[in-house]
């Protein structure tokens, strides 16, 4: 069983280097396993993947750090990192930094390239290293002892009580996914369009510095 703990880390770790991984799925699964059977230890499971998101994270951070943006422009489609996804990261890293790196551990897209952003984006390592642990511990420690004792809980209750507030859970969490999920595609559209827009402002602006440059040439 000793092998399902390095699984675990393993899994978490390289979703958090960028590779599109279910280490969400993986860890909910693990802790339901651990209250249906006790043939895993919950809190191991959690170290697991808490060791395995944030060590993830500053492999991904050093990569993107060493190679910037260009490597990302070059390879990133190879792992579903898009140019629009890069204008995303860019845009969202200048303007709420930190709050990418812990909020970003809960939202699919950014936590699989929220580290590689962060290295590309020159962010602080120091910074980085403290959102990125508080992130790690607040999503895979959260996910995992939650989901645990909701599913023990459940377990515990016998007959049609226990049948009832199963499903009562299982819708519960089924509509948070959903509503998570909804909210989550409408407000990377929402900053997508921004970043779009600022980008194109930004065009605009040098375009006219040029423009001006190159008048005060002609006239002089």
């Amino acid at each position: 069983m000793q092998y399902g703990y390095g699984v675990i880390g393993v899994v978490v770790m390289f979703e958090s280097m960028g590779l599109p991984l279910p280490a969400e799925t993986l860890i909910i699964s693990s802790a339901l396993y651990c209250a249906a059977t006790h043939r895993l230890d919950i809190g191991w499971v959690a170290v697991a993947a808490i060791a395995g998101a944030i060590m993830g994270d500053n492999f991904g951070y050093l990569i993107g750090r060493s190679f910037g943006f260009r490597l990302l422009e070059r390879h990133g489609a190879k792992v579903c990192l898009t140019p629009r996804r890069l204008l995303l990261g860019r845009y969202l890293f200048r303007r709420h930094g930190g709050k990418v790196v812990f909020f970003g551990r809960f939202i699919a897209i950014l936590r699989v390239f929220a580290a590689l952003l962060a290295g590309a984006n020159r962010m602080p390592w120091h910074t980085f290293l403290f959102y990125n642990a508080m992130g790690g511990i607040g999503w895979a420690g959260g996910y995992a002892f939650g989901t645990y004792y909701l599913g023990h809980q459940v377990l515990n209750i016998s007959g049609p009580v226990g049948l009832t507030l199963g499903a009562i859970a299982l819708l519960v969490i089924g509509s948070g996914f959903v509503f998570l999920k909804r909210n989550e595609v409408r407000l990377t559209e929402e900053a997508t369009k921004a970043a779009e827009r600022e980008q194109h402002g930004s065009a605009h602006h040098r375009d006219r510095q040029h423009a001006g440059r190159h008048r005060e040439g002609e006239q002089a």
